[in-house]
């Protein structure tokens, strides 16, 4: 078969989908990866095909806009200038790429480009889902950034029709009108929910494992639950000779990253190195943008623009982060606490998934300041509790290779 892998977002929405690439490439499948151009590089590297669709400039632009991190405009900011000016040219991509009765997509929830041409061509069609949050139910919420009423004593009937208002009055507002008009360009008739296109009406894999987000039964139809990816670059980037050298200067170092993205991590990082000193620990710091970074560091304090964390977060006593799905699911495998500062979009569900779990912690981007970030620190590594849900987490994680079992699945629709 010849795949199309489209996915949307930062380096961790894209990882899943490149790792989903290779493992596909590997059973002898044409996989190209219609993306950013920002991830052109990673791409190439990995062995795939590679089809731009949007400029790393303009990659990096929208990323640089602090809106998408805000808790309310945060998703707002991704309707508008994520999924409608990405549909035309994720459908044009597919169009000029792909061979009538041998083409298969895998697509983010937010490619409506893949959305549609899986309808105008007739291809078959598979949607990733990489956390939990994104597949709503009535029975067991997510939890948003504003959680509302969206508490488990809430009735699932009053949920219902929380959710019911927020798709009308927010996505439905933003999503429908274009869609429908793109739609009407290409002969298809129009959509009554802009919901509907998050989801693959032939398939939905969900990639994360079944105690982190149980199957809810009003889930869209058929989803698959199969486990965290964990792809990262280990295989095909150099570490830094530094790297091993600090590990082995001392105790291991708690790590800090706002995420991949974020280029407004500056109080972030002054914070972190704040913190480190107050502890009296290693801190190892984490961002491709350098300039968030304070000066002068101290010897016990590194930065890094990238390291896998699959290479370094066994090495490491914990992990502060944004709650990105990502991040998340390597310190899970990794069996370390984590403290998360989330912003917007799937963070605040994760730090509450994490919490439930006993092997973390979440704090506030308010509270975010060293006194408290150093005191509950200090809880999650003194914790005999935590410690031992952080090792029995890790163990149910090891020895499973979700790619695989998400792939039996892919190349399972193409028999059907």
């Amino acid at each position: 078969m010849k795949v199309l892998v489209c996915p949307i977002g930062s380096a961790g929405d894209v990882h899943p989908f490149v790792g989903i690439g290779v493992t596909l490439a590997k059973r002898g499948h044409d996989v190209t990866v219609v993306t950013s151009g920002y991830f052109r590089e990673l791409v190439i590297r990995s062995g795939l095909h590679f089809e731009e669709i949007g400029t790393a400039d303009e990659f990096l632009e929208l990323a640089g806009d602090p809106d998408i991190w805000h808790p309310i405009r945060g998703m707002s900011y991704i309707f508008k200038h994520g999924i409608l000016p990405t549909m035309p040219r994720q459908y044009d991509g597919i169009r000029n790429l792909y061979r009538p009765g041998e083409t298969l997509l895998i697509a983010s929830c937010l490619g409506f480009g893949a959305r549609t041409a899986h309808e105008s061509f007739n291809l078959p069609l598979v949607t990733i889902h990489l956390q939990p949050q994104v597949l709503w139910s009535s029975r067991r919420s997510p939890k948003m950034a504003l959680p509302a009423m969206l508490g488990d004593w809430v009735p699932s009937w009053f949920k219902q029709l929380q959710f019911n208002i927020g798709e009308r009055v927010f996505v439905n507002s933003q999503l429908l009108a274009a869609t429908n008009e793109f739609r009407d360009c290409h002969r298809l008739p129009p959509i009554q929910r802009a919901t509907s296109y998050f989801y693959s009406p032939q398939c939905n894999i969900g990639l994360f494992p079944d105690w982190y987000g149980p199957p809810q039964p009003d889930w869209p139809s058929p989803t698959w639950v199969t486990g965290f990816p964990l792809w990262d670059e280990s295989s095909i980037c150099e570490v830094p000779d530094e790297l091993e050298s600090f590990l082995n200067e001392g105790e291991p170092p708690i790590v800090f990253t706002p995420g991949s993205a974020m280029m407004h991590g500056k109080q972030f990082f002054k914070t972190a190195v704040a913190a480190c000193i107050r502890m009296g620990v290693r801190g190892l710091l984490l961002s491709r943008f350098s300039n968030q970074i304070p000066a002068d560091l101290p010897r016990t304090i590194c930065h890094f623009e990238y390291l896998p964390f699959s290479l370094v977060l066994h090495r490491s006593a914990a992990l502060v982060h944004h709650g990105g799905i990502g991040t998340v699911s390597q310190a899970l495998a990794a069996g370390i606490p984590q403290l998360i500062m989330p912003m917007s979009h799937d963070q605040p569900d994760n730090a509450h998934r994490i919490k439930r779990l006993g092997v973390g912690d979440r704090i506030s981007r308010r509270n975010f300041h060293a006194p408290k970030v150093s005191r509950i620190l200090n809880n999650l590594l003194h914790s005999a509790s935590v410690r031992e849900n952080c090792r029995a987490v890790a163990g149910r994680i090891q020895g499973f290779d979700a790619l695989k079992a998400t792939c039996n699945i892919i190349d399972a629709l193409e028999t059907r």
